[in-house]
């Protein structure tokens, strides 16, 4: 995370989100929920994984006593984004290091440490969306068009492969096990690999 932050300090894009490797994104609903915002306010938008927020501790006085925190934190199982505005304010513990820093210090993996830094730190809340989904919720409840309104979605682990969206589509588990292949077709019926039979 600490790399992929200064990267985009560098690039001067407007808004950095964060996705894991093995969810499907759909941009055309990411820049709808994004447009709802300016790049230059304070935004940090996701989906916490758990249902209350978490502690930390903080630091620790001269007695030995520790200060902790609460905060909510976006999942990074199921992706943010941080608006160009709040990211910049990030940058004394999240630039140059200071992530791999910061997190060491409350001991925390690094989308933990993103919501440390945005909430305990830059007392900046939490936009708690429905929209980003990650393997830690029951995805079969996804079902439908419901399913091509979604920012992120994710699919089961290896003891858990049942646990994808519900969709219809030519593509079979076998074939499409996460059924990211069927969601894509359904978005993207033009796709050169896409079967050009109808999807359901």
């Amino acid at each position: 995370m600490s790399v992929e932050y200064d990267k985009f300090l560098e690039s001067g894009q407007k808004w950095f989100c964060h996705v894991d490797d093995d969810n499907y994104v759909n941009p055309r609903t990411l820049l709808h929920l994004l447009s709802a915002f300016s790049h230059s306010q304070d935004v940090y938008v996701g989906r916490p994984s758990l249902d209350h927020p978490i502690e930390a501790a903080d630091h620790v006085q001269s007695d030995g006593s520790k200060t902790t925190v609460k905060f909510w934190f976006a999942t990074g199982g199921a992706g943010f984004c941080i608006s160009r505005g709040l990211a910049l304010k990030m940058s004394p513990w999240a630039s140059l290091g200071n992530f791999i820093s910061t997190a060491e210090r409350v001991r925390l993996p690094d989308d933990c440490t993103v919501g440390y830094i945005i909430e305990g730190l830059l007392e900046v809340k939490l936009l708690h969306s429905p929209l980003f989904h990650s393997h830690l919720e029951n995805l079969q409840r996804l079902q439908g068009e419901s399913v091509l309104q979604q920012v992120t979605l994710s699919y089961g682990d290896p003891e858990n492969k049942h646990n994808v969206v519900s969709v219809g589509g030519v593509f079979g588990l076998q074939q499409d096990p996460t059924r990211f292949k069927s969601v894509h077709c359904l978005l993207y019926p033009d796709t050169i690999w896409c079967p050009a039979k109808k999807m359901s």
